[in-house]
Order: C-alpha cells, then sequence, then structure tokens
C-alpha cells in the first residue's frame, strides 16, 4: 500500500474539519485531528490545577500525558475526553498551552507515530501540518475563507452571535500566526483554497482531483453536495 499523507491546514473555521474528515471516509483512509492532542494535553494541565504560564510545569505534565485519538475520539490516560476537551474553560486555555515550543514537539512525535501505525496514509488537519508535522506530505491543502463566513459558521454551530465569534477569530488568527513555534501560515508548495460561499462537494473534488495524479483510492464514494457549515 503505497504511503498518502494529505496535510490540511488552515484557520479556525475555514471548513478544514468537515472537509478533513469527509475526504478521509471518501479515501476509505484514517483521519486525524491534530489540533485535539493540544485540547488534551490541556486538559490535562487545567485538571492538575497548573497555571497556563507556567510554561516548565505545562511541559512536565504534557509530556507524561497519554494523548491518543482511539476509534475517532480522543482519550487522555485512557479515558475517553471528546467531549470535555471542547468545552470553554479548555477551549479558553489551548492557545497558551499550544503555543509552547516542547509541548508541540511533544505532540508532533504523538501525530507521527499515530500515522505510521496507520501505514502512512491517512488525512491529517490542523495549522502547521505541512510546514511542520508532515512537511514531506503527498498533498497539502490550505484552507481559508473570508473572516465573516468564518464568523457565520461557527455562530451557526453554536446558535450565537456572529458579532461574538469574529472577533475570538481574529484574536485567534493573530496568535496563531504571531506565535513563534510552528506558527499558522500556507507552506510554498500547498494549494491554497478559498472555501467562502463554496459547497463541500466543491472543495473535496478539488482535493481529490490532487490527489488523483499521485495515488488511486481503490473506492471514492459520492458525497452529497451541501454548504460548508
Amino acid at each position: 500500500m503505497n504511503r498518502l499523507v494529505v496535510a490540511i491546514d488552515g484557520p479556525a473555521g475555514s471548513g478544514k474539519s468537515t472537509v478533513s474528515r469527509i475526504l478521509a471516509e471518501r479515501l476509505g483512509v484514517p483521519h486525524l485531528d491534530t489540533g485535539a492532542y493540544y485540547r488534551a494535553a490541556t486538559l490535562a494541565v487545567l485538571r492538575a490545577g497548573i497555571d497556563v504560564s507556567d510554561s516548565e510545569a505545562v511541559v512536565a505534565v504534557a509530556s507524561t500525558a497519554r494523548v491518543e485519538p482511539i476509534d475517532g475520539r480522543m482519550t487522555l490516560d485512557g479515558e475517553d475526553v471528546e467531549a470535555e476537551i471542547r468545552d470553554p474553560a479548555t477551549t479558553a486555555a489551548v492557545s497558551a498551552v499550544s503555543a509552547i515550543p516542547a509541548v508541540r514537539a511533544v505532540m508532533v512525535d504523538a501525530q507521527r507515530s499515530w500515522v505510521a501505525s496507520h501505514g502512512n496514509r491517512a488525512v491529517v488537519e490542523g495549522r502547521d501540518i505541512g510546514t511542520v508535522v508532515f512537511p514531506d506530505a503527498e498533498v497539502k491543502v490550505f484552507l481559508t475563507a473570508d473572516p465573516d463566513e468564518r464568523a457565520r459558521r461557527r455562530a451557526a454551530e453554536r446558535g450565537e452571535q456572529v458579532d461574538r465569534h469574529l472577533e475570538a477569530i481574529r484574536l485567534r488568527d493573530t496568535h496563531d500566526s504571531s506565535r513563534a513555534a510552528s506558527p499558522l501560515r500556507p507552506s510554498e508548495d500547498a494549494e491554497i483554497v478559498d472555501t467562502t460561499g463554496q459547497t463541500i462537494d466543491e472543495v473535496i473534488e478539488r482535493i481529490v482531483g490532487m490527489i488523483s495524479g499521485i495515488d488511486q483510492p481503490s473506492s471514492i464514494g459520492d458525497q452529497p453536495e451541501g454548504r460548508l457549515p
């Protein structure tokens, strides 16, 4: 079986989670959400009562926590924490934890090991996949969208006001793109895809077209057309 790593990067609300999950299903390969690793590590830090500004203590906890996705759900030391890593407290703290270079080094090693254990065939989503985690990925895609569109999607998902999410998205963009360790940016050889106003099917078909010249999956199913949430 030939190696096929599809790296999908992009800012919050760009559609990378929706697209990467459906794409993985259509290609018949595993899907890996690397952001969940940082959320699980952050949860471990919060459970330990560590201040996220204490980098040394944060690294110590993150380095010993057993963070692993099992059957599509993130676990922490064997416990299913898929729901808890999405709660407001973890969400508020994850940027600070994920910005620490030593934490990122630990998580990157874990992510690479997970993909290797799955035959080096996976759709991997995050913010530094094409630049840091898998710079040699066979396919690299950087999804983007207008900030107003990204805020609308997030608000629709959570039944909240758009303005609140627009401010949060702009702050997250600034933080992610300016951090010293693995800043958010497209790799030089990534295909940049603007998802504003596009359907899921349109985005996925474009990526499948990129893959077709590299790898021939045994089966790529049809996906009903719909707009990105």
